[in-house]
């Protein structure tokens, strides 16, 4: 795992080298084991490493035999060893025994078509020397991040924002139709970010840059509307079949790898499947909570012991949130409506405390195999909507959300308030998200006048209706929620903010076995009883470890993973709240209104009980204040004392300067 950062030029900057070198500073904590840097008259490019595969001879960039290709990757290519087999029947020649030198190859061999053969996570770039071309690309699900801008005649990249900043002429400018997409959608909408002019490359995408000219298209998309018959014990053995290969390909390393063991059915199936082809010890990493509410550390010690691992715990107490909150919004890049990666980050930590580059996490098993309330909140409605004055249908809901005390104790008329929003229009390709995004754009109830007038009435909800209702006008309910979670949600929030960016904070590389893309394919194909049986979510992992793990976790109801918000941010001692949500400060940045500001911080000082609109409202403008502060009004360039130089890779152009 790694960091890139480059830049194609037209013009002739005074010292390009301690630019790329700035750049690459910036992101050192994605790759503290290395640096280096192609610079020609054309491209600087440069790479930070982590050091995971081939630890002695995978310096980067690499460039081929005859010099014309320069790679800078970041992420893994699981199956380098049977893709390098492939090549060398070609005629194709090795220097070493990494992944990056494969990709390289690959590219060479079978030009955009290599993007189809990988897998993995990665994001990286190839120029070509001859062409003068940059080539980019990303993985399937945007695992691993990229962002560009262009200013002037130059393009600019880098796996974060923070390097891109480093660059002469790019301005730092908070984006409100990026902002907008995030106060409905819980994240932007690519190639939206929250900066101005910066622009991130969208999931299994790829890019050319040639003569200042950029071309983005897409090599890759999951399709839900292939449903095949299948049985249940077929659906069993080609999942298991399909899971282990996953398993045993992403636990290929030359360091150790660890595991996360939240106690929910996702990481206690992986910890199963490791042990089971892998039975060497393990470690296996946890975090608890403070708050009852949140915590699963029983859970958590009960499957350690059962699978006999090596066992590594943390707690996450409520002032964590403010100890972490400056340094977790840096990482990010963009405001969070959840603390949910603040726990994340202090996990991970924990890992590299440990001396652990490498961990095996459950992400993407709750999108593809139909694990989210979000999905059996819509089939609950989808059947309220048939008879909309029933006073038992809506009851239903309350199954879904026994930790949240307002939906709990509400009775059938509250119910009907809060989630008969939009009941009867079934035939909305997003009807199973238009509540939460209703709930979710609330938040705009906060910007200023100028704000909104900037916004000039836009309606996202409907954009977006409009956008995928002919691509998934064929699927089933079900099917349009999952194609929205694993086109919206997944890659924007929970990959990124809650998955690459706490993690390579602490200069951990996170794994993902359940987004396999064969493994997503196979299970878009699925029916849908296979992933909700009735209300009974994830049924088709369920029958695959029945046997496997302990009875307690496959029996126990779905824990949504959270962390407190007002909990944590009202009991606040230290001042951080009130100084970040000062009408001065909200007046200097410009995006909320004080006086409302102000009037929702009274409501919430003044309730025992607060509702998720609230908390996520006050938790959206507070990370919004914090990324203003950190990247625009405190925004500080690194001093020449603070650059780590590069490892020079061409030393022929050195001899030019």
């Amino acid at each position: 795992m790694c960091g890139i950062a480059g830049f194609v030029t037209n013009d002739i900057l005074n010292d390009p080298r301690q630019v790329l070198n700035a750049m690459l500073t910036r992101i050192r904590h994605r790759g503290p084991d290395e640096c280096g840097v192609y610079l020609s008259d054309d491209a600087y490019i440069g790479s930070v490493r982590l050091s995971i595969v081939d630890l002695a001879s995978g310096q980067q960039p690499m460039c081929t035999q005859d010099g014309r290709y320069w790679i800078a990757y970041n992420g893994e290519v699981f199956n380098h060893p049977e893709l390098k087999s492939l090549l060398e029947k070609k005629g194709h020649q090795f220097r070493t025994n990494c992944d990056t030198e494969v990709v390289l190859h690959m590219y060479l061999e079978f030009g955009v078509e290599c993007l189809n053969q990988l897998n993995g996570q990665f994001a990286f770039s190839i120029w070509d020397s001859f062409e003068k071309e940059l080539f980019l690309a990303r993985d399937r699900m945007g695992i691993r991040p990229l962002f560009y801008s262009e200013v002037h005649n130059d393009f600019v990249f880098a796996s974060e924002i923070k390097a891109l900043f480093e660059y002469p002429g790019i301005r730092r400018q908070m984006n409100i139709i990026g902002l907008n997409q995030i106060f409905t959608f819980w994240t932007t909408q690519t190639p939206n970010t929250a900066f101005k002019n910066v622009y991130e490359l969208p999931p299994g995408h790829y890019a050319k840059i040639k003569n200042g000219k950029l071309s983005v298209k897409r090599y890759w998309s999951l399709s839900f509307d292939n449903c095949r018959h299948i049985s249940v014990s077929d659906a069993v053995d080609d999942f298991r079949y399909l899971f282990k290969d996953a398993l045993k390909l992403r636990m290929r390393a030359d360091v150790p790898v660890a595991a996360y063991l939240s106690g929910g059915l996702d990481s206690t199936s992986t910890t199963a499947f490791i042990k089971k082809i892998f039975p060497e010890a393990l470690n296996t990493f946890s975090i608890g909570f403070e708050e009852k509410d949140f915590d699963e550390s029983v859970f958590q010690k009960e499957v350690a012991h059962h699978f006999d691992t090596r066992h590594h715990s943390v707690s996450f107490k409520n002032e964590d949130v403010i100890d972490l909150f400056e340094k977790v919004i840096w990482h990010t890049e963009i405001p969070v409506l959840r603390t949910a990666p603040f726990p994340m980050f202090k996990l991970s930590k924990l890992v590299r405390d440990n001396g652990i580059k490498v961990v095996i996490t459950g992400e993407g098993a709750d999108e593809m195999l139909g694990g989210y309330n979000i999905f059996k909140e819509a089939i609950i409605r989808h059947f309220w909507a048939k008879y909309p004055d029933s006073h038992l249908r809506p009851l239903l809901l309350k199954k879904l959300y026994p930790y949240l005390p307002q939906i709990k104790d509400a009775g059938t008329s509250a119910l009907k308030l809060f989630f008969g929003y939009k009941l009867s229009e079934i035939d909305s390709p997003a009807y199973s998200h238009l509540l939460r995004w209703n709930n979710t754009s609330r938040i705009r109830n906060f910007l200023t006048s100028d704000s909104l007038e900037n916004l000039n009435g836009t309606d996202l909800v409907n954009e977006y209706e409009r956008g995928i209702s002919s691509k998934v006008s064929n699927y089933s309910p079900l099917a349009k929620a999952q194609f929205i979670e694993s086109n919206v949600f997944m890659s924007g929030y929970l990959l990124s903010s809650q998955g690459d960016r706490v993690a390579m904070g602490n200069s951990v590389e996170g794994r993902y076995p359940f987004l396999d893309h064969r493994i997503i394919e196979f299970c878009a194909s699925l029916p849908d009883d296979l992933k909700i049986s009735g209300l009974d979510e994830k049924y088709l992992l369920k029958q695959v470890v029945k046997d496997v793990i302990p009875k307690s976790v496959l029996k126990r109801p779905k824990q949504a993973y959270r962390a407190p918000i007002a909990q944590a941010l009202l009991n606040d001692k230290t001042g951080f709240v009130d100084e970040y949500l000062s009408a001065t400060k909200l007046k200097e940045a410009g995006v909320f209104d004080a006086a409302r500001a102000g009037k929702l911080m009274t409501k919430l000082r003044k309730n025992t009980t607060i509702n998720e609109v609230d908390n996520m409202a006050l938790m959206g403008m507070l990370s919004t204040q914090v990324l203003y502060e950190l990247y625009i009004r405190n925004y500080r360039h690194l001093s020449t004392d603070e650059i780590e130089p590069g490892r020079v890779m061409n030393p022929t152009y050195q001899e030019k300067l």
